[in-house]
């Protein structure tokens, strides 16, 4: 016999669709259903040959449609063959058209846009996550960015908040006691950003740091004989890479993000 059958018919990818037939399936026990998806519908000789087929298979048909000339011929079809048949997207778009007195734009795929939009932020957050504080250098080639910087310039945060803009970001901490990876020095100095900072300003930031973790302010961390000495191996670094510089000591981590939002506008224009 001969599983219960349900067409689903979209002018786009069909997954709204078959997400909202698949819920409702979810409350019937009686056994499994078919379900057989047509995506991207552009005439209504597919809606026809859909119909056809729902009734020989005596299937049930779910549908998203944003061209109401297709909505109209599918249900007006399937009137005509008895085919049960629910317009999943129609009545809400129409009850938001009343509501909110504007006209839907009725492109189809624009729910899978933006699909894609999210994933690919998604994707940037977790590139920055696997390739902070230079955990991994093999990211500094595949990074859209590269953040460098002694320790407390919000290259992590920083690194965050590009992502959200689905820009894929490595970060490497440059500190004299460790070379830096040779990677570093084979990528592209447009896309590498140095992050400076005043001594006086780091100063300051490390011994809150070191307060906030209950320990002393006079250790090395925040001495500034120390910190000098990381800030002239951290100068060393960038000229050598010959990269962008930006002084973080006065900016929010969104004002260091514009600076950096900015230069790449600017250098694709070039």
């Amino acid at each position: 016999m001969e599983k219960p059958l349900i067409y689903v018919l979209s002018d786009s990818v069909g997954e709204t669709a078959e997400l909202v037939v698949k819920a409702a399936l979810s409350q019937f026990d009686d056994g499994p259903f078919d379900i057989q998806r047509i995506p991207y519908v552009e005439d209504k000789g597919t809606i026809n040959e859909a119909v056809l087929q729902a009734k020989e298979h005596e299937a049930m048909i779910g549908f998203t449609f944003v061209v109401p000339e297709f909505r109209k011929h599918l249900l007006k079809k399937a009137e005509e063959h008895q085919i049960e048949c629910v317009d999943i997207m129609g009545p809400m778009m129409e009850a938001m058209e009343r509501h909110l007195k504007v006209e839907p734009r009725r492109e189809p795929g624009l729910v899978h846009k933006l699909d894609e939009d999210y994933f690919k932020r998604v994707e940037a957050i977790e590139f920055a996550v696997r390739y902070d504080d230079g955990r991994d250098p093999r990211g500094i080639a595949k990074a859209d960015i590269v953040l460098i910087g002694v320790s407390r310039t919000s290259k992590t945060p920083l690194s965050q908040y590009l992502a959200h803009k689905r820009l894929k970001v490595a970060n490497v901490p440059i500190v004299p006691e460790v070379q830096p990876p040779s990677e570093l020095y084979r990528v592209d100095p447009d896309k590498c950003i140095g992050l400076k900072i005043s001594a006086d300003k780091l100063n300051g930031i490390r011994k809150e740091r070191l307060k906030s973790l209950g320990l002393g302010d006079q250790a090395s961390y925040a001495n500034m004989n120390r910190i000098n000495h990381e800030l002239e191996h951290f100068n060393k670094v960038v000229d050598r890479i010959g990269c962008h510089v930006i002084d973080v000591s006065n900016k929010a981590v969104e004002e260091t993000a514009n600076v950096i939002l900015n230069k790449l506008r600017k250098d694709a224009q070039e």
